[in-house]
C-alpha cells in the first residue's frame, strides 16, 4: 500500500452527496453506501439478503466484486486533481474467501499505485465479524477529456 503522509484526495468528498447520487444506479439498487473516508482509504457497506444473494442463499460473488468496484472506483475519482479526468475501471481480481449469509459486509479500499494514467487499488471485504470474506484488486483507467 501507499505509505500516505497527507491526504490522497484532491477533492472534497462529501458521504452524504454520493450516497444520494449513487442510489439511481446499480450500487444503490445493490444497498450500497459509502460510510467513510480517512486519509488513504475509503469504506463502505452492502447488505447481504435477496439482492446480493445466490440461489444458495449465500453473498453473490459478482456483488462482492461491484462493491469492490464501486468503492475502488469512488475512491480513484476523488484522487484526481484534473476535473476534466474521470476513473475507469479496466480489470478486477477478486478472491472469495468465506461465505456470508447474513448481515453486511464492509468493504475498504486503498491504494497500491496512483498515477497520471493507472490507479491500482486493494479492496478488502469484510463480514460483521470483521472475517475476511473477499479480497479484490482493481485497475482503473485515468482518462483526461
Amino acid at each position: 500500500m501507499i505509505d500516505a503522509v497527507e491526504p490522497i484526495w484532491r477533492k472534497p468528498i462529501d458521504v452524504a452527496k454520493l450516497n444520494k447520487t449513487e442510489k439511481k444506479v446499480l450500487p444503490g439498487y445493490l444497498g450500497i453506501e459509502i460510510t467513510e473516508f480517512g486519509p488513504d482509504y475509503l469504506c463502505g457497506t452492502m447488505p447481504v439478503e435477496e439482492r446480493t444473494m445466490q440461489p444458495f442463499g449465500v453473498l453473490h460473488g459478482g456483488a462482492s466484486a461491484v462493491l469492490a468496484e464501486t468503492l475502488g472506483s469512488i475512491a480513484g475519482y476523488f484522487c484526481l486533481a484534473d476535473e476534466n479526468a474521470n476513473c475507469f475501471g479496466v480489470s478486477i481480481n477478486s478472491s472469495h474467501i468465506r461465505p456470508v449469509s447474513s448481515g453486511l459486509v464492509t468493504g475498504k479500499a486503498m491504494p497500491y499505485h496512483i498515477g497520471r494514467t493507472t490507479h491500482v487499488w486493494n479492496i478488502e471485504i469484510v463480514n460483521d465479524s470483521g472475517k475476511l470474506v473477499n479480497v479484490s484488486r482493481l485497475t482503473l483507467a485515468v482518462v483526461h477529456r
